[in-house]
């Protein structure tokens, strides 16, 4: 069956279930059938869960117009994707586009289904796609704690977002798990999942094809990031399959990264991270912080590049561990197959052979796995005590 988009039953569900936060919560479970919608906003202690017969659309057409619009006469309807204040840590005033779910300062919020599909619906072709790159992600959070979960092999799935898919920002304790995220690879700016000043995030058993950015570890943007004072760290990626143009990208300020059990396929490069993105920091500001990234048992394939590597002069990438990495080229991968600057590091069974600047460890080495566990991991959902109808939509509430 078709919903349409007016009146919008997620958001009016939402809203009403809001009410619940702080009295244990609530379930929202979304049928079977296509439901029609706009940007909406999560709430604190909240299930959203997507029937594997359900499918979210975003509203695309009304997002080209929003765009459209803004961009050419600074004209915002606020009606489909409201535009939100912009990121402290990206500097600037001029406002952003709502995600199309979104969530801010929020605690215990879990995304989940059993095949379930949110799609940003699109029939117009990659040029559109390519006006929309620099506005909203599918899903962001700022702010807060949460698990967007797959339940056994039948996973939420995430199709032609304009822009980043998943952007979780300012948020602590996440768990992002057996999530599928389709993208065009011919789509720029299309990323994966975006850890972005963040700490202790879990991404694992993850399908990502992606024009861009498999997974792009983010600190905000140049000096104002720094400034905010906020790395990703305590981040764990593992068990991914990917298959994109580029591949893991890098951020301003990221240590203690670990990352191990993944596959990539067809990309530039398997390992890419640098430190001149952007334009050179302010003066009387420092440059980005790269230290203590760990990969370990990895395969790739179809690769032009096995990595670039370049940190800053003055300022090089330290602490690299690759260990058990075995990446397969393509016909096309040039002599040079290790373009590395600026950075320190020890290896381990890489194939092909890694850059001088990379050593090779005399010894059989594992590159180090934390073996304790994210706070997140003991979180126990509790099991809802009664059920309402709310907009054509199953509600339930915790207590």
């Amino acid at each position: 069956m078709e919903k349409h988009q007016t009146p919008r039953p997620l958001k009016s569900a939402i809203d009403h279930l809001s009410k619940f936060a702080d009295d244990g919560g609530a379930d929202l479970i979304v049928p079977p059938g296509k439901w029609l919608t706009g940007s909406f906003n999560l709430t604190s202690h909240f299930t959203l869960y997507i029937h594997k017969d359900a499918i979210i659309l975003g509203s695309l057409f009304w997002f080209f117009f929003l765009f459209f619009l803004s961009f050419f006469w600074q004209l915002h309807d606020e009606s489909d994707y409201p535009i939100v204040k912009a990121l402290p840590s990206y500097g600037g005033t001029a406002g952003r586009f709502s995600s199309l779910i979104l969530g801010t300062n929020l605690t215990d919020v879990v995304i989940t289904g059993n095949n379930s599909k949110a799609i940003i619906h699109v029939c117009m072709g990659t040029s559109l796609y390519t006006m929309l790159a620099s506005s909203a992600s599918m899903v962001s959070s700022s702010g807060g704690n949460g698990t967007i979960n797959g339940q056994g092999p039948d996973n939420p799935t995430l199709i032609d977002s304009p822009s980043w898919n998943v952007h979780p920002i300012y948020s602590r304790n996440v768990i992002i798990q057996g999530l599928t995220i389709i993208a065009p690879v011919t789509v720029p700016n299309t990323d994966g999942i975006n850890p972005d000043s963040c700490t202790n995030i879990r991404v694992e058993d993850c399908y990502i094809v992606s024009g861009d950015d498999s997974i792009a570890v983010k600190s905000a943007l140049n000096e104002n990031g720094v400034k905010c004072g906020m790395p990703t760290e305590g981040l764990i990626i593992r068990r991914l399959t990917c298959i994109s143009p580029h591949s893991l990208e890098r951020g301003g300020y990221v240590k203690d990264i670990y990352v191990r059990r993944m596959t990539m396929k067809t990309m530039r490069f398997a390992f890419w991270i640098i430190g001149d993105y952007g334009p050179p920091p302010a003066p009387g500001h420092e440059g980005p912080v790269i230290e203590g990234i760990n990969y370990r048992d990895m395969v790739a394939d179809n690769v032009t590049y096995p990595a670039q590597l370049h940190g800053i002069s003055g300022g090089p990438f330290t602490g690299f561990c690759i260990s058990n990495v075995t990446i397969g080229l393509t016909e096309e991968s040039r002599k040079q197959q290790w373009d590395c600057d600026e950075v320190q590091g020890i290896t381990s069974r890489v194939t092909p052979q890694p850059c001088d600047l990379l050593s090779p460890s005399k010894e059989i080495l594992n590159c180090p796995f934390p073996k304790d566990l994210l706070p997140i991991e003991d979180v126990k959902l509790r099991i809802c005590s009664y059920c309402e109808t709310t907009s054509g939509m199953v509600a339930r509430t915790i207590h």
